[in-house]
């Protein structure tokens, strides 16, 4: 599978600690952020994974190689 899929860094950083469970309050506080920040990160990464929930995300983030696991 072709992985032309850019994430940013702090892309990937939500979504690695939603992949382990954490809120958006939670991730927010990990990355000293927002939660709407988060939200904001979350909501890009779907767009550019072509997904609509977290889920998704994380197993296409996967199997893209954007995410180990």
């Amino acid at each position: 599978m072709e992985n032309s899929v850019r994430l940013t860094g702090r892309e990937v950083a939500v979504l690695r600690l939603i992949a382990r469970g954490c809120t958006y309050s939670q991730a927010a506080a990990a990355l000293d952020m927002s939660a709407n920040t988060v939200g904001t990160h979350v909501k890009n990464a779907y767009q550019k994974l072509d997904v609509h929930s977290a889920a998704a995300a994380v197993v296409r983030a996967i199997q893209l190689g954007l995410l180990e696991v």
